[in-house]
């Protein structure tokens, strides 16, 4: 079995761990969780990084320091991972889904303008693929119409965009560490603020809506619950594993870059069987060999090719299902057919293995049952 993902655990994230646990301060907030969020702030340009228990809460933070509530609408790419919806609509707002382009996978910015309302408080958008869209349009939409940004990052950190980090557009930029991700601690996240003027009401929401982290910086003689918020601190263990993962950040970029240059290089004649963008990323931009995904001509040869890898145990898999026509997505958006390429993505779009441990040996398999199926296309 060639696995689609094997999360990678260096020693010294071990050694982390074991050190957390004998220590007297296993819960957030703890030695591990500064010294990580400090790599991670150096990796998204300087923002202030609150680790949470997963990417998912991050985005529920972001709508909570946004206020969205009943009446507001945030738009965001029907391509894309249900977090970013029920980040929205947990509070009572309301997601505008627009398409995406064809090249980056990333949010289509002439739909963005269009879809702008009175109710329009927000702008949210993933780096696909540690790949930015146009952010520059969105900053400029964003400062003409008064709106907030929210950058999902969750496949982005290291990437760049205009030889700027990515994390640090939004006024709110979210990081995910689940298992599945470069950087991973099986399950966790972060919440950069690169807007300061958020970070005291973020403590608080992230402490259950009290000013607790005040009370032990010292700056209040005891804490109270002084807003709503909940329980969304990195339990320590796993910002130890985290902190291990993140100084081997190089070294793992290192070496998913070179098993996505070996796809490339391999795989650059697929194009009889299905349609593959090399360049998917600028070439002044850096993406994040987070994923090596291939686009078929026609849904029917996406999941040939996926049975067939099956078969042979190399585990590929497709991505995101467009929101807008989900059950849930569909009581919030009515116009089927007019999203496109977010729909061609759902059904034509698969990922090949690409994990630190993938060896030349394993990979040579999976380019071989590759081209092998390009040969039988009938």
């Amino acid at each position: 079995m060639i696995p689609f993902n094997v999360p990678y655990t260096p020693e010294i994230s071990k050694q982390y761990v074991l050190e957390a646990l004998v220590s007297n301060h296993q819960q957030g907030d703890g030695p591990f969780t500064t010294r990580a969020s400090q790599i991670i702030s150096n990796l998204v340009g300087g923002g202030h990084v609150l680790l949470t228990p997963s990417c998912t809460h991050a985005l529920e933070m972001a709508s909570m320091l946004a206020n969205l509530g009943p009446g507001d609408e945030v738009i965001l790419p029907s391509y894309n991972f249900t977090s970013a919806a029920t980040a929205v609509t947990k509070f009572g707002a309301t997601p505008v889904f627009v398409d995406i382009e064809m090249d980056t996978k990333g949010i289509n910015v002439n739909q963005v303008r269009n879809a702008i309302t009175s109710k329009t408080k927000a702008i949210s958008w993933v780096n696909y693929a540690g790949v930015a869209p146009e952010i520059q349009v969105l900053q400029g939409l964003a400062k003409d119409f008064d709106l907030l940004l929210i950058e999902d990052n969750a496949h982005g950190l290291g990437g760049t965009y205009k030889g700027k980090p990515l994390g640090s557009f939004g006024d709110f930029a979210t990081q995910s560490f689940h298992a599945t991700k470069n950087i991973q601690c099986g399950e966790g996240g972060a919440l950069v603020l690169n807007n300061p003027k958020y970070i005291e009401r973020a403590e608080i929401i992230r402490e259950k809506g009290t000013d607790r982290s005040k009370y032990f910086r010292g700056e209040v003689q005891k804490y109270q619950w002084v807003d709503q918020g909940s329980s969304y601190l990195l339990a320590e263990t796993l910002a130890a594993q985290l902190l291990g993962q993140l100084e081997n950040f190089a070294q793992i970029q290192e070496r998913r870059e070179k098993i996505f240059q070996r796809y490339s290089e391999s795989l650059i004649g697929w194009s009889k069987l299905s349609g593959y963008d090399l360049h998917f990323a600028k070439k002044e931009d850096v993406h994040t060999a987070h994923m090596f995904y291939l686009v078929a001509e026609n849904r029917d040869l996406r999941d040939r090719l996926i049975n067939q890898l099956d078969i042979l145990a190399i585990k590929s898999t497709f991505h995101y299902q467009s929101l807008a026509t989900s059950k849930k997505g569909r009581t919030y958006y009515s116009k089927p057919g007019v999203l496109p390429v977010s729909e061609l993505m759902s059904n034509r779009l698969l990922r090949l293995p690409l994990h630190y441990s993938l060896n030349e040996k394993e990979q040579d398999l999976v380019i071989e049952a590759v081209l092998e199926k390009n040969s039988k296309h009938e």
